[in-house]
């Protein structure tokens, strides 16, 4: 099929157009800048110029597509709810583009908006979308399929690690280096689900071509690590010692990472894997920080 891929140049999107040619598929990649569509065409994609807020751009993609998958978003945090209205209009106007056929669009969310505590699943519906938390992308989604719509969603852990990562890991890195300690919340004991971006990019195939699974499906390869271990790890790859905060500490050495560096979020994808088939085969996070490049 033909695949029409929004940030296929970002660290998941890029995993996911990789994936899809190796299988056989075409696939048509968005980018905004000639270097993004160079390394596209270079990968064997064809390329559809354009950005999130191009809804011209979006709509005749998915148009011209047999399958859309959306995985980009403005990760700039310092905008956040302007990144939330460009996602949930971006995702409208492409499920517009697939009106009137049963083409799949599969829409990428987060475990973390899903909530904290107990091992959430794909049964549990993700947070309303409010103020405090604007982002709208499963309620997008839910709006398409009320309207016919064939979408289905792809829920990603905390951590999608991988070489090239630029999230939360590379973050606290750096946070490390420039504080002069690792750091995790208390006791550390709250957990962090992660899956490589290898075996995420192998979810979002097989969900297309599985087309009669309902979603959401969750691309989870360790249910939960514990922060701690994570903060160990660092300490151990830049030579700093680790340390306990108090949760009024975190804000100070976290920022606006301290509401995840003490959330406990483990995830559970028994139903994505007996659905899809799907079994995670690389190399989990903590192995990952020591070989990756994250150093």
């Amino acid at each position: 099929m033909r695949v029409f891929v929004t940030g296929a140049t970002g660290f998941v999107g890029s995993a996911v157009v990789s994936e899809l040619l190796q299988a056989g598929h075409q696939v048509l990649g968005l980018s905004r800048s000639e270097r993004g569509a160079a390394l596209l065409r270079s990968q064997g994609a064809q390329v559809q110029v354009g950005s999130l807020e191009d809804h011209d751009s979006l709509r005749d993609g998915a148009r011209a597509s047999d399958a859309v998958v959306h995985t980009a978003f403005n990760h700039d945090f310092s905008r956040f709810a302007a990144s939330c209205e460009e996602d949930r209009a971006a995702i409208l106007t492409l499920g517009g583009g697939l009106s009137g056929t049963d083409r799949p669009l599969l829409v990428t969310s987060g475990v973390a908006v899903v909530r904290s505590g107990p091992v959430a699943t794909e049964a549990d519906p993700a947070v309303p979308t409010s103020q405090a938390y604007p982002r709208a992308t499963e309620a997008a989604t839910a709006e398409l399929v009320q309207a016919g719509i064939n979408a289905r969603v792809v829920r990603l852990p905390f951590s999608v690690h991988g070489p090239g990562d630029h999230g939360f890991v590379p973050m606290l890195i750096g946070i490390a280096r420039e504080k002069g300690f690792a750091a995790y919340v208390g006791d550390g004991e709250n957990r962090w689900p992660a899956v490589h971006r290898l075996d995420a990019a192998r979810a979002y195939r097989l969900a297309l071509e599985t087309p009669d699974t309902d979603g959401p499906f969750h691309a989870i390869g360790e249910e939960g690590i514990p922060f701690r271990a994570i903060a160990e790890a660092i300490g151990q790859g830049v030579d700093l010692p680790v340390r306990s905060l108090t949760p009024d500490d975190a804000g100070s050495y976290f920022g606006f990472l301290g509401i995840f560096a003490g959330m406990d979020g483990p995830a559970s994808c028994d139903r994505t894997r007996a659905a899809l088939g799907w079994q995670p085969a690389e190399c989990g996070l903590l192995a990952d920080i020591g070989r990756s490049g994250y150093f």
